[in-house]
């Protein structure tokens, strides 16, 4: 162990997609930031996000249709007045990132021609703003540009969060108490220890879909700022409120390839392999009903059938049409040999999205103080029990200013003497020994593969009973091992997604109904009154509860 004093920053962000970045360069007007990312800066799940940010932009379009949608998607759990204030901010958040160089696509060659709007599941109207097929790409490039020009940030590739540190500093009112003032971060070249510490602490780390056997996610969102936030303890709510996009590709060699909802926004159709649109009839909208309904419907047709996918039929389409629309995806799909404008493209549904997260009021602050939450990572109440399709981008863009607005006006709380005690001292990062690799593979494997088979598009109590005893006993053995040894970047995100996993059937198990995404043939039908969210953490510890209504998530 050497002793050195940690860096210092006014604003830290762990996280480095489209949310870390908006809000590190609004708060970069106020105080130095440093931003931490777990690999190279632009892996993130918004470089992933193919369909775009929805706004209202045309005159056949209302603000109230566009809250109406989500409050609809959402079942019951949404905070409508965020909402609103939300879905009232989308044209102007546009104008922002139009203004730091995001090239939308637009109606024609014109550069001041109107933006071309898209439709998605769930929407009542063209409202889906798209670069081509890769928004997600173009945004995080854009923003990861200008926060690099920037010489008030400071981004760190590379660097894993660990755990937040929690110190003793005075208030408001000069009283001395708890409050997160940093992050234990490891550097995954040298695999050093270090402590960051900062008078804003922000949250920024994606969502957690590595957790199950097939997702559409990138290899790092393996729940670290959920578990993070939980050590800390902050309350997480909601997480039994998993998103399955309804649309990956099928193929052997295809990691979890997203098929875009803009996909079927433009025509194409399901169709199983006798070539029944077998959501006829399953929903109003058919093809484009929100997503858990699309997942389920899938999920049902393939058991009945046996099926091991379905399938997206673009061949009514006229070619030109679908590969103008969509070169990333016609160009990736043959790679795998496929025409997509001339066959069938097989899809299976694959976890996608946390619509929960960490607690967080209307300024993305958590009940701990000095931490923040935003994107993914965060249960801000917009989304309910299951987001609107290309809510997420605009999600994270807001709060993001939110957060930057509300963590600028916090005065730097300074440290009581001894507040951090040891936490100085940096450790040299030679790895002791710990557990063989293989012994690490089998256990991701395995809290994915119960993950998947037990808590996934239909739940019931017995199998969730199943998931949680196998699930907590493997993040039982991975923490004491943690402790045991010195931290490598694997063994660190085995000890979250473990934890993230038995946190997610904690919840799910709390909740007596089927509402959103969570489905569950025990109980079928939703409960009467008014819904409520799902809590754990904070003063409850490993013990989930329905404790809040969607007020105050």
């Amino acid at each position: 162990m050497v002793r050195r004093e940690p860096l210092h920053s006014r604003f830290l962000v762990i996280g480095s997609g489209i949310a870390g970045l908006q809000y590190a360069l609004l708060a970069a007007r106020h105080g130095s930031v440093r931003v931490a990312t777990k690999k190279e800066s632009s892996e993130s799940a918004t470089n992933y996000a193919q369909g775009g940010i929805a706004a209202v932009l045309s005159p056949l379009d209302q603000y109230e249709l566009h809250v109406a949608d989500t409050m609809k998607a959402g079942d019951g759990l949404c905070r409508e007045k965020l909402v609103r204030a939300m879905v009232e901010a989308a044209p102007r958040l546009i104008e922002r990132l139009a203004a730091v160089g995001v090239c939308f696509t637009r109606q024609t060659a014109a550069a001041d021609a109107p933006l071309a709007l898209g439709r998605e599941g769930g929407h009542s109207r063209h409202r889906i703003v798209h670069a081509q097929d890769l928004t997600g790409r173009e945004i995080e490039a854009r923003l990861l540009g200008a926060c690099q020009d920037h010489p008030d940030i400071d981004i760190r590739e590379n660097h894993l969060g660990l755990d937040l540190i929690r110190g003793r500093a005075p208030g408001p009112d000069g009283q001395i108490s708890e409050r997160v003032v940093g992050c234990w971060v490891l550097d995954r070249r040298t695999l050093r220890r270090q402590a960051w510490l900062a008078d804003v602490v922000v949250l920024a780390t994606g969502g957690c879909g590595k957790v199950y056997s097939y997702t559409s996610n990138p290899d790092i969102a393996t729940g670290d700022g959920l578990a993070m936030a939980f050590r800390a303890g902050a309350t997480l709510a909601n997480l039994e409120f998993v998103q399955f996009h309804p649309t990956c590709l099928y193929h052997p060699a295809a990691k979890s390839f997203l098929i875009s909802e803009a996909v079927r926004g433009e025509g194409a159709h399901l169709i199983n392999g006798r070539g029944v649109r077998f959501m006829e009839g399953a929903h109003p909208l058919g093809d484009l009903a929100p997503r858990d309904v699309v997942a389920r419907g899938i999920d049902q047709e393939m058991k009945a059938t046996g099926e091991r996918c379905v399938y997206l039929d673009l061949r009514h389409l006229e070619r030109r049409r679908v590969e103008a629309r969509f070169p990333h995806l016609v160009a990736t799909c043959r790679r795998f040999g496929i025409d997509m404008a001339g066959e069938p493209v097989p899809v299976v549904p694959a976890a996608h999205y946390m619509c929960g997260g960490v607690r967080t009021d209307e300024h993305g602050r958590t009940d701990v103080p000095g931490l923040y939450a935003i994107g993914e990572v965060a249960c801000t109440g917009v989304h309910g029990a299951n987001r609107l399709a290309s809510n997420s981008l605009l999600e994270a863009v807001y709060f993001a200013e939110r957060a930057a607005a509300a963590g600028a006006v916090e005065p730097s709380p300074g440290l009581a003497d001894g507040a951090l005690g040891p936490l100085v001292e940096e450790e040299a990062g030679l790895p002791g020994h710990g557990p063989e690799h293989v012994v690490l593979e089998h256990d991701w494997d395995t809290v994915r593969r119960v993950m998947w088979d037990y808590v996934g598009i239909v739940r019931s109590r017995e199998r969730l009973d199943i998931a949680l005893s196998r699930v907590r006993a493997i993040r039982r053995t991975v923490e004491g091992i943690y402790r045991a040894s010195s931290p490598s970047a694997e063994l660190a995100e085995l000890r979250n997604i473990s934890l993230v996993a038995e946190l997610i059937v904690l919840c799910a198990r709390a909740r007596h109904e089927s509402r959103g995404l969570h489905w569950t043939v025990d109980y079928p039908d939703k409960l009467p009154g008014t819904p409520r969210n799902t809590l754990v953490g904070g003063r409850r510890g490993l013990r989930a509860s329905e404790a809040a209504r969607p007020g105050n998530p």
